[in-house]
């Protein structure tokens, strides 16, 4: 144990010793450091620290790859045909209610089987998680729900850890996309546009289709204009979605949102709820090349 408590030292010098002597670590050095911290080689204290670190360093592009290809090596699979993964944040949702349940049934007419993933609570939103809701509402057929705890346990095992150092880490960054179905398509949110080309170098290898959308509160849920990106074979389109296009005019809550009051509204959607969940379920049907447009797609779910 001390000889890899020693040995992994060296990598928290690589992002503790200050901008002068700090370096952006190898594909080999990173993976090298998470297969320790997952396996449970080193002290809590030392991968605190790490993580924070590497924060402040900051994490690059090459890295985050490097740990998200480790991770799919870890993340025990189960194939769903015709699915398409929405990843969300795993620190929760605060100001409206989650449209991944109503998006599945939305879709299930049309073959489309919806992937999401969840865990309990990660610093530091404080909000309402996917693993709340899947576990306390009647999932739709066509809605898969992969619980961190059974797929991916080393890394839901530093759960404590993290919410005992209450600020986010790169595992934020890392952890959306996960695609424990083996998903053809990968749909995720960011806060700013720049973030894209951070997700498009971490996910595009995992899916055929990498769709990043600067959506509600950081996730991929189109409540009102926004831009988004579809990631194919290297490239990366942008594109703009405006709801008042349909006629859409739903209005976003600013208040925190509880867990009842968010299965209540999941449960008993408003029709101003329910006209937005089509829109989102529009470009899902449109990126599963289930219609030539989104506006074909939308006319569609009629």
């Amino acid at each position: 144990m001390d000889k890899n408590k020693n040995q992994f030292t060296q990598y928290l010098k690589a992002v503790g010793t200050g901008p002068k002597h700090n370096y952006d670590m190898t594909k080999e050095q990173i993976t090298d450091c998470f297969e320790m911290i997952l396996s449970g080689e080193v002290s809590p204290e030392q991968i605190g620290a790490f993580l924070i670190a590497w924060r402040l360093k900051p994490e690059t592009n090459d890295e985050f790859k490097a740990v998200v290809e480790l991770f799919n090596t870890k993340t025990t699979k189960q194939t769903v045909q015709n699915s398409c993964e929405i990843g969300y944040p795993y620190d929760g949702k605060r100001n409206n209610p989650y449209m991944f349940v109503s998006i599945a049934k939305m879709l299930l007419s049309f073959g489309i089987n919806i992937v999401v993933t969840g865990d309990e609570l990660q610093p530091s939103k404080n909000g309402v998680t996917v693993k709340d809701i899947a576990t306390n509402i009647v999932l739709p057929s066509n809605l898969y729900y992969f619980d961190r705890t059974k797929i991916f346990k080393s890394l839901s095992s530093l759960t404590s850890l993290r919410n005992n150092l209450g600020i986010r880490t790169g595992l934020n960054t890392i952890e959306r996309l996960s695609n424990p179905a083996n998903s053809s398509v990968g749909i995720t949110g960011v806060f700013h546009k720049p973030f894209m080309e951070k997700y498009k170098a971490m996910f595009e290898n995992q899916y055929d289709k990498l769709v990043i959308i600067k959506g509600n509160e950081g996730t991929s849920e189109i409540y009102s204009k926004t831009l988004f990106w579809v990631i194919q074979n290297g490239k990366a389109v942008e594109q703009k979605i405006d709801p008042s296009r349909y006629g859409i005019t739903y209005q976003k809550s600013w208040d925190n949102i509880t867990l009842d009051e968010s299965l209540e509204m999941i449960n008993n959607p408003t029709k101003e709820f329910l006209h937005i969940v089509r829109l989102n379920s529009a470009l899902v049907l449109f990126i599963m090349n289930k219609a030539n447009s989104i506006n074909e797609a939308y006319e569609k779910l009629i």
